[in-house]
């Protein structure tokens, strides 16, 4: 008969206390995304742990973080509307739509 002998070293890790954090998120944000997580197999509190983590494992954000800068169309769109409200002297004044429609549709 043969004896297997196994020596198993168990190593004890230390485990950070935990503490409780309170956050504000609207209510359709929250919804979607603890829909989302439980597709993942997790909960909110265990993605924001995650996030939080890598933000501090990496140093920054963990994902690319950018403004909305506008095309040249709403660039321009802007610049008039500027404009329109600086200078309104620079501009037509209708009384109403009709006239407003009868005065574009003499210019076609």
């Amino acid at each position: 008969m043969r004896i297997l002998c196994y020596n198993i070293n168990i190593e004890r890790s230390f485990i950070m206390p935990k503490v409780s954090t309170n956050i504000t998120i609207d209510a359709e944000t929250k919804s979607k995304a603890q829909a989302l997580l439980s597709d993942f197999g997790m909960d909110l509190s265990t993605a924001i742990n995650i996030f939080l983590k890598q933000m501090i494992y990496q140093g920054a954000f963990p994902f690319e973080i950018t403004r909305n800068i506008p095309n040249k169309t709403t660039v321009d769109a802007l610049a008039e509307y500027h404009s329109i409200i600086n200078s309104p002297e620079n501009y037509k004044k209708y009384n109403n739509a009709d006239d407003m429609l009868e005065d574009i549709l003499s210019e076609t």
